[in-house]
Formats: structure tokens, C-alpha cells, sequence
């Protein structure tokens, strides 16, 4: 890769690295060493990453897409404890040869951090600004929250690319922006799906689902 890829390379560790331990949940460890059904649910939600984020299609290294069910994530944990989770799943792939391991810096700051990080955001606009009905929940902050932030995700991506000098911008437009629409219903679905089974059978799990809140009105 060229020398300024590398500088991105750095950076992007750098900025993995410290995002991550000045967020990091300090009631992350705790609950997780005392409680067994959380070790299974973060576990199964490790698995269950890695197999999604394995499955990629795509034209040119960097440019693969791949769904991300980070907004479930986010909605169940938290942006902080959704983006530790998603190190590990980044760290399999590395692992088995599916991300080079200089990439997992920039990986880990675009395509795990960021989209945990817009999921919350954009689920606490939605709990401010609208109103606190079960629907609301489902369809804007999980269903609708998928699909702007995958689209977000590509277009940090995209830029990242860019800068880096790998392509241009017109390939990357032609060869992934093109893609977007074709997975934005699909994104938002496998949230929206997930979100719904999960108030419905597992509310516990879903750390920013209340009944108070959204069954009480």
C-alpha cells in the first residue's frame, strides 16, 4: 500500500485505541464475570457478528460490503459496550485472513465504532424529539436507524478510500456507492426484525427499551 495509507493506517489505530479505553464501560466487566446469561448474550452477539461481518461482497479490497446490525447492538448495550463488543468480531476476522491486520484500526473506527456510536445518537433524537411509542421504537429507532446508518457507514468508507489515494472517487462511486441502495431495506430489516423479537421475548436484553416508556401510554 502506498506511504499515505499507512499514515491512515497509524491513525486510525491510534484513534481505535483511544476511543476505545476513554469510553471504555467500566460496568461492562462486572456484569459480564457475575452474570451467566450475559456472558452467553454478549457471546452469542461475538458469533453471530463475526458470521455477518464474514459474509462481504465487493469489487476492490477496502470497497466490500457487508451488513453491520450494529443499531441492534447499539439499542441492546449502549454505544460504548456495542463498540467493545464489535473489537472482537474485528479481531476474528484478522484472525482468519478475512481483514489484513494494519486495516484493523481503520476497520474498528469506521465499520464497528462509528455506526455504534450514530446508532445511539440517532436513537436519542428520536426518544427526545418523538413520541415514545412502541412503533416509534421499532420502525424509526431500529428499523430507519439501520438503514441511515449503514448508508453513513459507506460514505465514511468512501472517504476514507479516497484519502488514502487507492481509488478514485469516480471508481468508488461506480463500484460501491452504487450499492447502497441495495442494502439499505435489507440492513434495516435485519434490525428491525431483531429489535422487534427481542423487546417481545427478551426485553431485559435491550438496555434502551423501557416499558415505562413505550407500553405505559
Amino acid at each position: 500500500m502506498p506511504d499515505v495509507m499507512s499514515g491512515l493506517q497509524l491513525a486510525g489505530i491510534l484513534l481505535a485505541v483511544i476511543t476505545l479505553v476513554a469510553s471504555f464501560p467500566r460496568e461492562f466487566w462486572p456484569k459480564f464475570r457475575q452474570e451467566k446469561d450475559y456472558q452467553h448474550w454478549v457471546l452469542a452477539s461475538v458469533v453471530v457478528l463475526f458470521l455477518l461481518w464474514s459474509l462481504k461482497a465487493g469489487l476492490a479490497d477496502g470497497l466490500k460490503v457487508h451488513f453491520l446490525a450494529l443499531t441492534t447492538l447499539a439499542l441492546c448495550h449502549g454505544w460504548r459496550i456495542a463498540s467493545l463488543i464489535g473489537v472482537f468480531p474485528a479481531l476474528l476476522l484478522a484472525s482468519f485472513s478475512l481483514l489484513p491486520v494494519a486495516d484493523i484500526g481503520i476497520y474498528l473506527v469506521v465499520s464497528v465504532i462509528f455506526p455504534a456510536w450514530l446508532s445511539f445518537c440517532l436513537f436519542r433524537l428520536t426518544y427526545r424529539y418523538l413520541n415514545r411509542h412502541l412503533f416509534v421504537y421499532i420502525f424509526v429507532a431500529a428499523f430507519i436507524n439501520g438503514a441511515l446508518t449503514i448508508a453513513a457507514h459507506q460514505l465514511l468508507n468512501s472517504g476514507v478510500m479516497w484519502v488514502s489515494g487507492l481509488y478514485s472517487w469516480h471508481y468508488i462511486v461506480e463500484n460501491y456507492l452504487v450499492l447502497m441502495p441495495l442494502l439499505l431495506f435489507p440492513e434495516a430489516l435485519i434490525n428491525g426484525m431483531a429489535i422487534t423479537l427481542l423487546v417481545v421475548y427478551q426485553p431485559q436484553w435491550v438496555r434502551t427499551f423501557h416499558d415505562n416508556d413505550y407500553l405505559s401510554k
